[in-house]
């Protein structure tokens, strides 16, 4: 099984079935701009428009996963860990009323990990059976 790009903890695993059942089907972006920019948002799915200029790192919950392509260049050679911690992001993230905020956890991908890493796809090219695995 190829190396995950992107993780969730238990803590955001929840707070996004939370969302879930109230929003539908969900998705994540991680623009990387500064301030909130650089934490991921969630959004109702097909609410931010995506395209080739972002990055479908995988799923996580159900949820596709996708970084601006600028970001991304930056953490290429990082896993990624989705998590929520108390507090209010001032973005317009759907866990935002919630009063908690998503972040991202990273870490440098091992050697033998980058051997074998789950491929990545443009935003308006993600083949539906990797949108769907």
């Amino acid at each position: 099984m190829p190396t995950p790009r992107v993780l969730v903890t238990t803590a955001a695993e929840a707070t996004i079935d939370l969302l879930r059942d109230e929003h539908g089907p969900l998705m994540f972006h991680q623009s990387g701009g500064c301030c909130d920019g650089s934490s991921p948002m969630c959004f109702a799915k097909g609410e931010f428009r995506v395209g080739g200029n972002d990055v479908w790192l995988g799923r996580i919950c159900g949820c596709d996963f996708f970084m601006s392509r600028s970001q991304f260049e930056y953490w290429q050679h990082t896993q990624l860990t989705v998590d929520v911690v108390k507090g209010r992001g001032a973005s317009f993230s759907l866990e935002i009323p919630l009063g908690v905020r998503f972040l991202i956890r990273s870490r440098l991908f091992t050697e033998d990990e980058e051997k074998d890493m789950a491929p990545v796809y443009a935003g308006d090219e993600v083949p539906e059976a990797a949108a769907e695995a």
